[in-house]
């Protein structure tokens, strides 16, 4: 017997920035697998968003890869213009993409600053600014991935917990401009996550990691489906009365 249940994202439009790897990849997975047409978007690693592409058409889902570092306003431009051309407008927008890099503050330089506000901080604000243009008069979600450091503060990651106190301030603000449009903006603040990122900055394993487990009550490392399908319910109408919001997803660390 064939059910009449839709998918709750059917017929969405979906961007996900960062999304060749790690917990933007997830997040793109598991918005096709809700049926939202998804444009995986990555800045350098053409073949792993076209293996996201690949998985997500492989089990029934409709997705495209578009280049664009959200670094550079250019490529921003390019990328709206491109996901308009594929799909012609968009419900959903998760800014994802982001990097981090861990200095004292004897080490801080302007290099170190500018490279990370100018991607975590710069370009959420630039990809959402031209992304808004092309939600329907019905509005949508937009999901900004933040991080635990911005209530944490651990040592060593002035810039990096900086740029992410910027990403929960400036999603509050966004919720009250846009929520005259019924777009609907929170952010969604991972703990420790296992992804090739994390592994290859030696996170995964080590002492850091050990002593996140004590601070965290469900005692583990996180998963990238741990905070993909967060995002899945932020990004649906189950989240509706939901904006302006802060979901810490860190299995409890605080």
């Amino acid at each position: 017997m064939k059910s009449n249940i839709q998918p709750k994202l059917a017929g969405k439009i979906a961007l996900v920035t960062g999304a060749s790897k790690g917990i933007g990849a997830s997040i793109a997975k598991h918005l096709a697998a809700a049926g939202a047409s998804v444009v995986v978007n990555y800045a350098s690693s053409k073949a792993g968003a076209d293996k996201v592409v690949a998985e997500i058409i492989a089990d029934g889902g409709k997705a495209v890869a578009i280049q664009g570092d959200v670094a550079h306003p250019a490529d921003i431009t390019r990328l709206l213009a491109e996901t308009k051309a594929a799909y012609g407008h968009l419900d959903i927008l998760v800014n994802n993409a982001g990097v981090y890099e861990f200095l004292p503050l004897e080490a801080i330089t302007p290099e170190h600053f500018h490279r990370q506000f100018n991607i975590n901080v710069l370009g959420l604000l630039l990809t959402t600014q031209a992304a808004v243009k092309l939600f329907p008069a019905t509005g949508g979600s937009i999901i900004n991935i933040g991080s635990v450091v911005s209530s944490i503060t651990p040592p060593a990651s002035a810039v990096y917990t900086g740029t992410k106190g910027a990403v929960d301030a400036i999603t509050g603000v966004l919720s009250r401009e846009l929520g005259p449009k019924g777009i609907r903006v929170n952010a969604l603040n991972p703990g420790i996550v296992e992804t090739e990122g994390s592994v290859t900055a030696g996170f995964i394993g080590s002492d850091f990691e050990k002593h996140a487990h004590t601070q965290t009550p469900l005692g583990r490392t996180g998963q990238p489906q741990d905070i993909a399908t967060i995002a899945v319910f932020l990004a649906s109408d189950d989240s509706g009365w939901l904006t302006g919001e802060e979901l810490r997803a860190g299995g409890g660390m605080h």
